[in-house]
């Protein structure tokens, strides 16, 4: 892509909004250096790569992503064999950590986010150097004790001998023959030696040498002769203090010089995935989806919006090269045409630079190998051109390189010159550019380029909507309608006498008043059409959502029905079973009482009892006749298999296999039952490519809508648990791996009360206090069972 081209459709303005969402120099430096391509493997991969990156911060919002530093100067210097200040190396050391935990976090996610792993890939570990920096230098830039064992020795001596010179000092001032030489008695330093202040009338009597004077020149500070030596023994270990240090900061430059490339790797690395994920921040600033790559050059741009407007931004439909290749956008200035051009071009822009597109999902978009564009007032004073003569000057360009896969942009076609001849040069070069095969956008006030549209294969006419009653654009494009002027409309609704109007329209020939009375006419037709339509779709839902309610009353009356049914089948049979095992008990008695008699009389009496038992079983039969089920009554059941109990319209799991003629233990939903073998059936394998079901709905929809987090401050412990315990079925649902409650610290109630509930949950794996950063013992971190 040309950068003039780039500049006109001001792309240069979104990648400055794009480099705002990145948090390293890195990453704003490739979100500045970003450009359009038109290889489709790139533009796929770039564009995956920032869905990654949306799915990231939606899902671990409190990912630790940065930490690191621009160490660019920092390594150049260490290369050339410069030794690093102390908050250098921190700086150093800071990034090899935030490189390591960021490619250990990515590592084990690598199957949900495989194109930020695949970058992670490139960081480079370096633990022992990381170690041995954070080790000898300490937060705030100050070389530790423990750096090197020598800078510990000389460190203990020094501090032992400024210990020994103080106290001699002190008991030198405490003296009564020197507090009167003294200004006050008290210790100084100057000039790195310890000194004592004394009157200038006493420096003969305090013998030393002299360091300092006051301003006043009363004061004079002497070093006394006494602790001369003391204090060099000081000077010696402050420049072996300082000798061991700069040993230390060698020797962590030169480890830092010996992995050069692979701080270097890791830190460009670091610098992609914060432009990733810039990236995609601003997919989520601006509500945007990554659009559908077609094979072709077309345009079709769903509900599309400029990146640039603020406000309340009316989206707009754009199609191109699919039913046209040429779209010809009449309508009054104001209207939105050149936005509606900027909105096109900047779309395919972004879209072949790996951006998302701030459109509807579903969005499609063609690769263009070039973007020609014709925007704006192109008056050049410096050399000395009209605004037609610029123009000219970019279409000559235009029509000399476009042709097909080029998407070509023309603002006010044929402006600036004769109404006359600037219409037929429009036409022409219009023509000239669907015959090269170009994708064409051209917006235009010339009424022939109506025509023209009108009388060629694949042109289309356009508008942008005018509401003649406010006088306000609506901003909606209407492809298959060629607008108007609304010149006389404006004018009279801004005061114009209406005998000047009716004055001018005596001007115009009788086939321009028939052409503008038919446009009028047309699109009065078409906004009553519209709003019928409207009126008919708003009808159509509510005659819709009545019969979705009628046929749910209806399905949950039959389910009540069913389940009033079922119950009182089964309070039958319990009663039957009941009355079996009792009569099977008299059985047993009677037995035991007519065993004395003959064999014929005790077999018919047990007969007679048991006619009377099937007798009562036939009569619960008949007041509630079992309900005969369709299809398959499984065999071989084994645990944990799906079964249809259609009794209750529901399906459930085996959780233990029967025994022979025994009921079946099911669990359906959080319920266990016993149901009889003979009411169950065989679930059916779903068929493939059919719809989705309600059930896989909704487990999308609470996986787009849930968030990774609950706030529950504020909340009473028993609002909290009913709360937790929702939000705990609804996370699961979604299928989120980790949860955090946000209980906050206070008295401790809310995350006791949270803490009861998640113990032993069947929904929770495990639950932790969150650590640094993650908010610490006011948010508990909760890992869902899988």
């Amino acid at each position: 892509m040309e950068e003039k081209t780039l500049k006109r459709l001001e792309y240069n303005k979104v990648l400055e909004q794009l480099a705002s969402f990145a948090g390293s120099p890195l990453g704003k430096e490739r979100a500045l250096d970003l450009r359009p391509v038109d290889d489709p493997a790139v533009i796929n991969r770039w564009q995956d790569e920032v869905s990654e990156g949306r799915m990231l911060l939606r899902m671990e919002p409190t990912a630790e992503m940065g930490g690191w530093k621009d160490i660019r100067n920092q390594l150049q210097r260490a290369g050339r064999g410069a030794v690093l200040e102390p908050e250098e190396l921190i700086a150093v050391a800071d990034t090899l950590t935030a490189g390591r935990i960021m490619k250990n976090f990515l590592a084990e996610r690598q199957e949900t986010y495989p194109l930020l792993n695949d970058h992670a890939f490139f960081i480079t570990p370096l633990p022992d150097l990381e170690k041995r920096i954070k080790k000898a230098i300490l937060p705030g830039g100050e070389i530790a004790d423990n750096a090197s064992p020598e800078l510990a020795q000389t460190r203990r001596k020094l501090a032992a001998a400024q210990l020994n010179i103080k106290n001699y000092i002190e008991n030198l001032i405490r003296s009564p023959n020197y507090q009167k030489y003294l200004q006050d008695p008290i210790v100084t330093i100057r000039e790195g030696r310890y000194v004592v202040p004394v009157k200038i009338e006493y420096r003969a009597q305090v013998p030393g040498i002299i360091h300092d004077q006051s301003a006043s020149g009363a004061t004079i500070f002497v070093e006394p002769m006494a602790v001369v030596d003391k204090n060099n023994e000081i000077r010696r270990l402050a420049v072996a203090e300082k000798q061991e240090i700069q040993r230390i900061l060698a020797g962590l430059s030169e480890g830092v010089a010996q992995d050069l490339e692979s701080i270097e790797t890791s830190l460009q690395t670091l610098g992609e995935l914060d432009f990733i994920m810039a990236r995609a921040r601003y997919s989520q600033h601006l509500d945007a989806w990554a659009p559908v790559l077609a094979d072709e050059a077309v345009l079709d741009i769903r509900q599309g919006r400029h990146p640039l407007l603020k406000g309340d931004v009316v989206p707009v439909n754009i199609r191109l090269g699919e039913d046209f290749d040429t779209l010809v956008i009449t309508g009054p200035n104001t209207g939105g045409k050149t936005v509606t051009l900027k909105t096109a071009g900047l779309h395919v822009l972004m879209a072949q630079s790996g951006l998302h597109i701030p459109a509807g999902e579903n969005s499609r978009l063609g690769i263009f190998q070039r973007v020609f564009t014709d925007i704006g007032d192109e008056q050049s004073i410096e050399q000395s051109l009209s605004t037609f003569s610029s123009h000219m000057t970019n279409i000559v360009e235009i029509v000399s390189q476009a042709g097909r896969d080029s998407l070509v942009l023309l603002d006010e076609l044929g402006a600036g010159t004769d109404p006359v001849e600037g219409a037929a040069l429009a036409q022409s070069i219009l023509e000239k550019l669907h015959s090269a095969g170009a994708r064409t956008i051209a917006t235009t006030h010339y009424s022939e380029l109506k025509n023209f549209a009108y009388a060629r294969e694949r042109v289309e006419n356009a508008s942008v909507e005018f509401d003649t009653a406010t006088l306000r654009p609506t901003y909606r494009l209407l492809i298959g309608k060629p607008g108007r002027s609304n010149a006389f409309e404006i004018a009279l609704k801004l005061g114009l006498p209406a005998g000047l109007i009716k004055r001018a329209r005596k001007f115009l020939s009788v086939e321009q008043i028939q052409f503008e009375e038919l446009m009028r006419n047309l699109e009065k037709a078409q906004q009553e059409a519209e709003a019928d339509r409207e009126a008919a779709a708003k009808l159509a839902d509510e005659a819709r959502a009545i019969k979705d309610k009628h046929e749910k009353l209806a399905e949950d009356l039959a389910q009540r029905r069913e389940a009033i049914l079922s119950k009182a089948g089964e309070e039958a049979r319990s009663l039957v079973k009941s009355a079996r095992m009792e009569a099977e008990f008299a059985v047993r008695e009677l037995r035991e009482k007519i065993a004395e008699e003959s064999t014929r009389a005790r077999e018919s009496a047990i007969q007679e009892a048991r006619d009377k038992l099937g007798r009562l079983h036939h009569k619960v039969s008949r007041a509630v006749p079992e309900k005969v089920f369709s299809g398959q009554v499984p065999t071989g059941l084994r645990a944990g298999q799906e079964v249809l109990l259609p009794r209750f319209n529901q399906r459930g799991y085996v959780i233990e296999p029967p025994g022979p003629g025994e009921d079946v233990q099911v669990q359906v939903g959080i319920l266990k039952m016993n149901v009889p073998l003979k009411d169950l059936r065989t679930v059916e394998k779903p068929k493939t490519g059919g719809g989705q079901s309600e059930v896989a709905g909704m487990i999308l929809d609470k996986a787009r809508d849930i968030s990774v987090e609950l706030d529950l401050r504020g909340q009473y412990a028993e609002e909290a648990v009913l709360l937790v315990e929702k939000y705990l079925d609804d996370a699961d649902l979604a299928g989120l791996p980790r949860v955090s409650l946000i209980h906050g610290k206070g008295t401790g109630s809310l995350r006791t009360a949270v803490h009861k509930l998640l113990k032993g949950h069947r929904r929770v794996k495990s639950f932790r206090l969150g650590e640094h950063g993650e908010g610490g013992y006011g948010v508990t971190i909760v890992e869902l069972a899988k």
